[in-house]
């Protein structure tokens, strides 16, 4: 991942030199033929000269007629008018050779064509073009320079308001009474965007309080009825005179009705656990809470014949011991409900980690196991125990994985 400033200064950058090598090239193209242009000036008016140094004095000149400039006359047959300009090199005294601009002309001399070259030196003209293009790519530099400082530290400011923004949304809890802090900014589109994150936040805060309270008030009512049809289908199961027909369709609904019950106050202890309800903390061995938890269970381990190793470190925690013996009788529940007849049960504490595993047919589907309602083909619960455990776990910053290796399911605590 790339931050959109860090994007930015790149893309610009790369933009920039690539505009200048372009532009440098045609600069350099230029200059170049602004130099050629001036040097077939001086060429032609040499040239010229030599012309009417013939013209005037029937014969041709010689090398010393010229200051620093190469002549050559080579007889030829040809007779054109035509004037070539080339680049050739200049050779000088000390037989090294620079670069050179030549003319090449055609002149007659008693009835005789000759080939005229004069060439000149390019040096002091080239030396002027390096000078004006060193001192641009200097210029260049620096202005590349300015733009990255510009960028990393001008822009950064201006775009300090997003990044505010972005971390009071990072920090925002829908359960928080706050609203998001949004900071005035002079720029439009900054300023659309604080208001448009503020009027999100009072939204999305309302609806939740609104379906918050919904939920609680519903799951507050529910209690009611509940306890009145318990009531009376306990009345109804003691009567001797039912028939057996009867009692197996009341003893269905007393089920179901349990069931309902224990959903509602799942329910009810999700929407605490989300809202941070349950605040009372303690320090306590969490060795004890699991030993504690498998006496209660003894009786329901032993009816489904399965047998129970545990291996237990000494572990004292901070947390709440009530969210926390939720936290292991769900596990312990699941342990026991998913497990097979005359299976195996491990529990093991560590520092690290507390793990249940316990022997199993065929793996659970981990994309889909901690979240609401979504519970095994064979089972009767409310499909809330091990989201309820996800949520107890996040709460104080534990990590519950599932894995399933060897015919083995492993749901793990990570401290």
């Amino acid at each position: 991942m790339i931050k959109l400033s860090a994007r930015y200064n790149k893309a610009t950058l790369v933009i920039t030199i690539v505009v200048l090598l372009i532009t440098g090239a045609v600069y350099y193209a230029l200059i170049n033929y602004i130099v050629n242009k001036q040097l077939d000036r001086d060429l032609i008016e040499e040239l010229t000269e030599i012309r009417d140094f013939v013209k005037q004095n029937k014969h041709l000149p010689q090398q010393l007629d010229f200051e620093g400039d190469q002549t050559a006359f080579t007889p030829t047959t040809r007779q054109e008018s035509s004037i070539t300009f080339y680049d050739t090199p200049y050779y000088k005294r000390n037989n090294k050779t620079e670069a050179g601009r030549a003319v090449k002309a055609f002149i007659t001399l008693h009835g005789k064509n000759y080939v005229a070259t004069v060439t000149i030196s390019k040096e002091g003209s080239e030396n002027i073009a390096q000078l004006i293009i060193g001192v641009t790519i200097l210029l260049t530099a620096v202005l590349i320079i300015i733009l990255a400082l510009t960028n990393r530290y001008i822009f950064s400011g201006i775009w300090q308001p997003f990044y505010d923004i972005l971390q009071e949304l990072k920090a925002f809890n829908i359960a928080d009474s706050e609203n998001i802090k949004t900071n005035s900014s002079n720029i439009e589109e900054f300023r659309e965007l604080n208001d448009a994150v503020a009027t999100m936040s009072t939204r999305v805060k309302t609806d939740y309080q609104n379906l918050k309270t919904f939920a609680e008030n519903a799951s507050h009512e529910m209690l009611t009825p509940i306890a009145v049809i318990n009531s009376k289908l306990d009345t109804l199961i003691q009567d001797e005179q039912l028939r057996d027909e009867q009692f197996a369709q009341i003893s269905h609904i007393y089920a179901a009705t349990n069931k309902l019950s224990r959903l509602n106050q799942s329910l009810l202890l999700l929407v605490k656990i989300d809202n941070h309800l349950i605040n009372e903390v303690s320090t306590f061995n969490l060795k004890n809470v699991i030993v504690q938890k498998e006496r209660q269970l003894q009786e329901l381990v032993q009816s489904k014949g399965i047998t129970l190793i545990d291996l237990l470190d000494d572990k004292e925690i901070t947390a709440s011991q009530y969210l926390i013996e939720i936290l292991i009788n769900n596990l312990f529940n699941n342990a026991i409900k998913h497990n097979v007849t005359k299976g195996q049960l491990y529990i093991r504490l560590s520092k690290r980690e507390l793990v249940f595993e316990n022997s199993g047919s065929a793996a659970l589907n981990d994309a889909e196991i901690f979240e609401r309602f979504k519970r095994g083909s064979n089972s009767d619960g409310t499909g809330l125990g091990l989201t309820i455990a996800k949520n107890i776990c996040a709460q104080y910053g534990y990590q519950l994985t599932y894995r399933f290796e060897n015919q083995m399911h492993r749901f793990s605590v990570i401290f």
